[in-house]
């Protein structure tokens, strides 16, 4: 089956800030509670979808969630208008208010798992929205997210939908974030790996420091729903989510049969690579193992090395790996690149992206995006303008530079203003790309 994979980036929020709310992400609570530039990353964004789509690659987008989200607020004792609800939390509970504005739905690595039609037992493409909860403010995102999946891959024979997973911290799920494949072609069937932090009931090893915020449990469950046909899972090391690493793609990526990871990704890399291999079969996969002694855990963590996307470009034999330009200011990190690039091996490009407002928020490349493996008919089937094209991306940047604040602190989030300025954006954004009354505002 002939099919292209497709990057749907999440667009940088009006409300993007350093609230500094997830502990376990080093960059975002080292840069806590300094000023952030809302229209630089937005247009940041854009450009990097724009790069991409230019490198002949599939672009889609998924806009910004409604914040400050005053549902949440209301479902936790606050009462009256939206004006006054915002007031009165921002004077009482500030911390609460900084959890609800929170733009962390811009990174779409976690906004769901998605697994395509050739690996589905019923050969729909399955989407399960992340319940994220193992923190508060991402835990009120998954019903939103999956709303805007469904207006955007309408539910019928093409396309299966899912509802979150209980909320639990037994049953935490963290998207795709946790997830890779494996295959020849994008089309072909493949191997789904599914990567979590600790067992939640069966006990076993886990980090000391930090959180795991992926169960087995929930891994099983995401499988589970979709009828993946091939499945692995294994854990992640919990040195490695000490160190910071709060999610797998700080700390590896793959792109068809090629695997690039750090070595103290996971506990036992090579009996990992054994059990990859056998159960690819007839698929040779290539493991680009980056060891410690070149790149440090720390090093791993502070660059995002591996926060990147590793891409097929059209004409092109070798893989292009996006990397955040942290990655060329990190002495270790730039040169591993420089002689992995002189090895003939299979990655034989390297490109460099300023995403600095969401590095500094702890989000690279790979978290910015959510694969989603296409074929024509169903890209046919999609319901909304959201696959970026030089009109599209030219509309969103004026969009952008006429909604967006090019400076907002986390003290900023309690202005009733900034709540009515992203409502007038979002109602724009929703009509140029064709998704509906999206948001609860909207429905009222």
């Amino acid at each position: 089956m002939t099919a292209r994979e497709f990057n749907f980036d999440g667009l940088v929020g009006p409300t993007h800030n350093y609230a500094g709310l997830s502990y376990g992400n080093v960059a975002a609570t080292s840069h806590a509670m300094q000023i952030s530039n809302p229209r630089e990353g937005a247009l940041q964004g854009v450009q990097k979808m724009r790069s991409l789509a230019a490198l002949g690659l599939g672009q889609g987008l998924l806009p910004p969630h409604e914040r400050p989200h005053i549902p949440t607020l209301r479902k936790l004792g606050f009462t009256g208008s939206d004006t006054r609800i915002l007031e009165n939390a921002w004077k009482t509970a500030p911390e609460l208010v900084r959890n609800v504005s929170s733009a962390s739905a811009m990174w779409t690595a976690n906004a769901a798992t998605v697994s395509p039609s050739s690996d589905t037992r019923d050969g729909r493409v399955h989407f399960t929205p992340a319940n994220l909860a193992a923190m508060f403010h991402r835990s009120i995102e998954h019903e939103v997210t999956g709303r805007m999946l469904r207006a955007i891959f309408p539910e019928g024979d093409v396309f299966a939908h899912h509802a979150a997973i209980p909320s639990a911290p037994q049953m935490g799920d963290e998207g795709a974030a946790n997830h890779n494949r494996f295959c020849a072609d994008y089309g072909d069937r493949g191997l789904h790996l599914f990567v979590y932090g600790k067992h939640a009931f069966g006990g076993g090893a886990g980090p000391k420091r930090y959180p795991a915020r992926q169960t087995h449990e929930a891994s099983a469950a995401i499988a589970r729903q979709h009828g993946v046909k091939k499945t692995i899972f294994v854990q992640q090391n919990p040195e490695a989510i000490d160190a910071g690493a709060f999610h797998n793609d700080v700390m590896a990526v793959s792109n068809r049969q090629v695997f690039f990871y750090h070595q103290d990704a996971f506990a036992a890399p090579d009996a990992l690579e054994e059990c990859l291999q056998h159960a690819a079969g007839d698929l040779i996969l290539s493991f680009v193992r980056v060891p410690r002694e070149k790149v440090s855990l720390e090093d791993a963590v502070k660059s995002y090395l591996f926060n990147s996307q590793l891409l097929s470009l059209p004409g092109q034999q070798k893989m292009t790996l996006i990397l955040p330009m942290e990655v060329s200011e990190t002495p270790s990190t730039r040169t591993y690149v420089d002689e992995m690039l002189a090895y003939d091996g299979p990655i034989g490009d390297v490109r460099y992206l300023d995403v600095r407002q969401s590095m500094r928020n702890g989000g690279g490349p790979a978290c910015l995006r959510l694969r989603v493996v296409l074929t024509a008919r169903q890209e046919a089937a999609m319901g909304a303008r959201v696959i970026l094209d030089e009109a599209l991306a030219d509309s969103l940047e004026d969009w952008i530079k006429r909604h967006y604040r090019d400076r907002l602190g986390p003290d900023d989030l309690g202005d009733p203003a900034l709540m009515m300025e992203q409502r007038t954006a979002l109602d724009e954004l929703t009509t140029l790309l064709g998704l509906g009354a999206l948001y609860d505002f909207q429905r009222v």
